[in-house]
């Protein structure tokens, strides 16, 4: 790592910006930032359910990349907001497909962090040929072990205190299934209850992905707009499992032999257990492995800012 952390480019505003229907009663809010005819890329947020914000465009050099940025299905600035229905992650990759052909582009780097880093990898999976570059973060394969490791027991044991705000509104019958319990109530018709939950696991996420406590996801991650739709759609997507056979993402990592790429991952992050990243790493040794020591799991702790930033310029030939 170098002896001064890199650290995010300076702000920057979308210079287009549009929503695209992409069936099914979704549309969906993109914008592209940077330098128009530049290298290309797009950015995959987490959650499922996260949605963009500004801070993610500044991962990108705006004189050396054009860059496409959207909301996924039901969540920021697209609609229906938390929607549930035709939201899939197969839904999400060929979503990826139509903004590629909106931009005009033939290939792109794509840049996921956590359920991002998801998403990226079933995206080049699918579609290898369409990606230039692979920049993963917080590595998240969405296999059982890694669900029950974060919902059910493991990270309960880091956070115990934590972990009782998190069960708190789960029935003690109901808490040997905590994803399917939420499930009931995220999808059950008191909004009251749906909201109550929602915050609570929100907060649960915002408050264990950082190695030192961050009072501003504690804030942002409990806000009831964000907190609805982060929610319902991330344990939507968990409760079925990405729609993914088990250990589909890395069973399929020799597809990615050819692209080059970078993985970055924190040593400590609670929700994305290490071993899945080096897992990766095995599987596809031709990407260049960035483990972070002192780190979590989230993009804006130094180390880890520090490689993201890293692996873009290395692309752009910075």
């Amino acid at each position: 790592m170098s002896e001064t952390l890199r650290s995010f480019y300076p702000e920057i505003e979308p210079y287009e910006t549009g929503h695209l229907d992409v069936g099914d009663g979704h549309v969906i809010y993109w914008e592209k930032v940077g330098t128009p005819g530049a290298k290309p890329a797009v950015f995959l947020h987490g959650g499922p359910g996260g949605g963009c914000t500004p801070t993610y465009r500044r991962f990108f050099n705006p004189e050396a990349y054009d860059v496409l940025l959207f909301d996924q299905r039901g969540c920021g600035r697209s609609t229906p907001h938390a929607g549930l229905e035709a939201n899939t992650t197969w839904h999400l990759v060929a979503d990826i497909e139509r903004l590629r052909q909106l931009m005009g582009v033939d290939k792109w780097l794509v840049f996921g962090g956590s359920w991002g880093s998801t998403l990226a990898l079933a995206y080049a999976e699918t579609h290898p040929e369409r990606v230039s570059e692979l920049v993963v973060r917080g590595i998240y394969t969405l296999t059982k072990g890694e669900l029950d490791w974060y919902y059910q027991f493991g990270v309960s044991e880091m956070f115990p205190d934590k972990w009782e705000r998190f069960v708190a509104p789960i029935p003690p019958a109901e808490r040997g299934q905590m994803m399917q319990a939420y499930h009931k109530i995220l999808t059950g018709a008191d909004k009251a209850a749906q909201i109550a939950a929602a915050k609570a696991w929100s907060l649960w996420e915002g408050e264990t992905i950082t190695l030192l406590p961050n009072p501003e996801f504690s804030t942002s991650f409990a806000e009831d707009h964000y907190a609805l739709a982060f929610a319902r759609i991330e344990n939507h997507f968990f409760v079925n499992g990405g729609w993914m056979e088990e250990g589909q993402l890395l069973r399929d990592a020799h597809k990615l032999a050819e692209i080059p790429g970078v993985i970055v991952h924190g040593r400590y992050d609670m929700p994305c257990p290490m071993r899945y990243a080096w897992a990766l790493h095995k599987a596809w040794p031709s990407a260049e492995f960035c483990l972070v020591e002192g780190a979590g799991h989230a993009s804006s702790e130094p180390g880890i800012l520090d490689r993201l930033i890293y692996a873009t310029d290395k692309f752009a030939g910075l």
